[in-house]
């Protein structure tokens, strides 16, 4: 019964292959599975009750057309609508109903020509010329791997070749502020577009997809919206915690992601926290967040630090000595994209002065520097103003000197700089004369003893602290 009704609907999709775009074959006809014929009764599963919809709404005149190519003026036909796609211990629960329209009552094709058209010959939702919104200066190429973010850039890669098809569908990338978010899935989305050439790649953030859908329901077209997103077939979407609380925009997206997913299209986000953290998201929405990959990128380590600033400076055709790029390796332990900015800044502060980048300047662009509302508290800061209340020298602070009164002020120093920077041991030995971390280790042991039990020191540590903040 089945074969039957295999053969009498490729006869349909051979009428409906000709009369519409192929993208919107692949969308709305690919994903059909011919389920049995029962005498002049042809059964047609599709995956949802939207698609269901969609094809009544838009497609009757084609269906009846291809129908009576296939069966005959009496052939009839039966959907089959999956409502729950179960799981491995159940099958998928559906619901049959018949076809609710006749060619009389339905709108003519030529109606809906716009809305049929592959995204690639419709206009966007803010009437503007259809585009992908990638910006293309972010590539694989110039995107710098490391322990960081290994994770996420190789799971990125094998999307980029083969979208829709590996186990990474959907691929949540998610990381604090400036760690490169944004870069990676967007090189995913210009791989593949440049790579591809017929499938559609859109990149838009939460915020953006929102307003879209809050003027869809304005102006009474929501279908023509949810239609669009439906032909995507790689679908990159920006900071999507910005949707908890709005329950409306969740339940839209719910049924965008599910048709997407059952047609094997890709789906990549990315958010600021984990899946399971962002509250405020509907359950089964957070649970298809989970059902692909999600990888966290971190803050760069020493090295990929290092190689980030040694690939803008590469790119910006400047040459500046290894010392001075180890000492922003270690003195910026933020993000990528601070880290970015330190170097412009130095190329500026460079430029305009009319003088080489050597480890004075390097210095002195660090310590004015402004990330935030306060003034940042750099391990440059910290060893001038502690060297300057022991009344010695900074040189002092980084010598190999054992004497008392270098080696008390120096264990003080370690002490705030990894209280008050977010440098890691290594980094701060690095600062102090190249001491390894165990010696760090060992002076803020030190002083946390210290000022448990002498009430002096405790004093001064707070003060220093205090002017440092």
């Amino acid at each position: 019964m089945q074969r039957e009704a295999v053969t009498v609907w490729n006869r349909c999709l051979q009428v409906i292959q000709e009369n519409i775009p192929d993208q919107s074959f692949r969308t709305w006809f690919e994903p059909i599975v011919p389920l049995r014929l029962n005498g002049s009764e042809l059964t047609i599963q599709v995956p949802s009750q939207f698609f269901y919809e969609w094809l009544e709404e838009n497609y009757v005149h084609l269906l009846r057309k291809a129908l009576d190519f296939a069966i005959g003026h009496h052939g009839q036909l039966q959907y089959s609508i999956i409502v729950d796609k179960g799981d491995e211990g159940s099958k998928p629960l559906t619901v049959n109903v018949p076809t609710s329209k006749s060619p009389q009552n339905a709108k003519p094709d030529n109606v809906d020509a716009d809305i049929l058209k592959s995204p690639f010959e419709m206009k966007d939702l803010d009437s503007l010329q259809l585009d992908s919104y990638l910006n293309p200066a972010y590539t694989f190429d110039n995107f710098i791997e490391g322990d960081c973010n290994r994770l996420g850039r190789s799971a990125g890669f094998a999307i980029a070749q083969n979208p829709g098809t590996t186990a990474f569908n959907p691929l949540m990338i998610y990381g604090g502020v400036g760690l490169g978010k944004t870069h990676l899935v967007q090189a995913v989305g210009n791989y593949i577009k440049n790579n591809n050439q017929d499938k559609f790649v859109l990149y838009v953030s939460s915020e953006k997809f929102t307003t879209q859908f809050i003027n869809s329901i304005r102006t009474d077209s929501l279908r023509d919206f949810m239609g669009f997103y439906m032909q995507v077939d790689v679908l990159i979407i920006d900071d999507v915690q910005f949707w908890a609380g709005k329950e409306k925009t969740q339940e839209t997206f719910f049924h965008i992601f599910n048709h997407l997913h059952g047609a094997k299209k890709q789906i990549i986000m990315t958010s600021d926290r984990a899946p399971r953290d962002l509250q405020g998201m509907q359950d089964r929405l957070q649970s298809r967040f989970k059902q692909g990959l999600t990888a966290d990128l971190t803050q760069p380590d020493l090295e990929t630090r290092t190689a980030i600033i040694q690939k803008k400076l590469l790119a910006e055709g400047i040459f500046i000595e290894h010392n001075v790029i180890e000492y922003l390796a270690h003195s910026i332990n933020t993000n990528v994209r601070e880290l970015e900015g330190v170097i412009v800044s130095l190329m500026a502060q460079a430029s305009l002065n009319r003088r080489e980048i050597d480890l004075d300047l390097a210095r002195n662009t660090l310590r004015n520097l402004i990330i935030d509302s306060d003034k940042e508290v750099t391990i440059d800061t910290i060893q001038d103003v502690v060297a300057d209340h022991f009344k010695i020298a900074v040189a002092d602070l980084k010598s190999k000197s054992r004497k008392k009164e270098a080696v008390f002020p120096r264990q003080i120093a370690m002490f705030l700089a990894k209280d008050l920077t977010e440098l890691s041991l290594k980094s701060i030995g690095y600062h102090f004369g190249g001491r390894d971390h165990s010696t760090v280790i060992h002076a803020i042991q030190t002083i946390s003893d210290i000022t448990n039990t002498n009430p002096q020191i405790r004093e001064t540590v707070e003060k220093l602290k205090g002017s440092l903040k």
